[in-house]
């Protein structure tokens, strides 16, 4: 009979917190516990330093109860922590299975490409959640494999939505990068011909949520936008559910879990396409995708789906199977055979 893995997730396990983004690791791991897995989780410290500190101390002091190290790969300052754990991880004897994600990994890696080829070196196995990753890996001589990020998809009631309404939705971080005020640009152009067109924004303030609220105030669309803070299950239940049509305006972009949420409650997506999109979405299939920049493009996109109620229809439901393989009955098979390839069990 064979044992049950013990894996130690180890990342920023964040999203215990009021506000925080869970971490894809945080919404495996209680999967993996009901299928007979040993899961231990590093770290849950709000501070970067102290967090690190916290991985350390777990790495060494649990390391009779692991026996494979499941890091959680970004780019950035977090490289220095992966850099860190995975050398830890090397002395102390333990397997390590690296989880890459971020859209922006690919950039760091031709800024650094000896550091990131020494620190992808460590790893017993690569794991991206697409295969834009896998293809940025790959130059760089590594082979991975692509398993998507996973969904619980009991918690996404799907509804066809094969007439829309001009009822926008975009979820994502207030990052930069993440270019909120594309999607009031967007609304604006969009109520020239749609004047009941609205627009609910979501999701953590990262420095944009201010500047957005002023460019609302700017073009006088106070009425016309809804600012809905963080939302938990419950929020994305009731907002997702009253919208018809989700925008995407990200610079950086790998496989986006907010993009998968809206697909599986059956939103058509409009995205810009860059990084990791097209290789999440297939234009006319399961979305329409846009250049970068072109918000003229996203307006006709919405418009597109106004007007055309059965490439609506078909988008929803595209998404939806596109979404469904996310799901944990999907996922676990491709994880478990991994991690006992790990072991040396098959």
């Amino acid at each position: 009979m064979k044992s049950a893995p013990r894996i130690l997730f180890v990342g920023p396990m964040l999203g215990v917190h009021p506000g925080w983004v869970p971490n894809p690791a945080e919404i495996l791991a209680p999967n993996f516990s009901k299928e007979g897995y040993v899961c231990l989780l590093t770290s849950r410290v709000l501070n970067r330093y102290a967090r690190l500190v916290d991985m350390m101390y777990t790495l060494v002091c649990e390391r009779a109860k692991y026996d494979i190290v499941s890091l959680q790969v970004y780019a950035g300052a977090s490289f220095i922590v992966d850099d860190i754990a995975s050398r830890m991880a090397v002395l102390l004897g333990k397997k390590i299975v690296m989880v890459l994600h971020g859209g922006d990994l690919p950039v760091f890696m031709k800024r650094f490409p000896r550091w990131s080829y020494w620190v992808f070196k460590r790893a017993n196995m690569i794991v991206t959640p697409s295969a834009y990753l896998q293809g940025a890996l790959s130059q760089y001589g590594f082979e991975s494999q692509v398993i998507p990020n996973m969904l619980n998809m009991k918690k996404y009631t799907f509804r066809l939505r094969n007439h829309v309404q001009p009822r926008l939705f975009w979820m994502r971080t207030f990052y930069e990068y993440c270019h909120p005020e594309f999607a009031v640009q967007v609304l604006e152009q969009l109520s020239i011909c749609y004047p009941n067109a609205v627009l609910t924004m979501a999701g953590q303030d990262a420095g944009m949520l201010e500047p957005t609220r002023e460019l609302v105030n700017k073009k006088g669309l106070q009425d016309k936008v809804r600012f809905a803070g963080f939302l938990n299950d419950e929020g994305k239940q009731l907002h997702f559910g009253s919208h018809d049509i989700y925008l995407n305006t990200n610079r950086i972009d790998n496989m986006p879990i907010a993009v998968v949420e809206a697909a599986a409650f059956g939103l058509p997506v409009v995205a810009m396409s860059v990084g990791g999109i097209p290789y999440l979405l297939k234009d006319g299939q399961t979305g329409l995708l846009t250049k970068f920049g072109d918000i003229n493009a996203m307006v006709d996109a919405v418009c597109r789906l106004l007007e055309q109620p059965q490439l609506a229809a078909h988008i929803s439901a595209r998404g939806r199977e596109m979404a469904e393989r996310s799901a944990w009955e999907n996922v676990f098979p491709v994880w478990d055979k991994i991690y006992r390839q790990v072991l040396g069990e098959s």
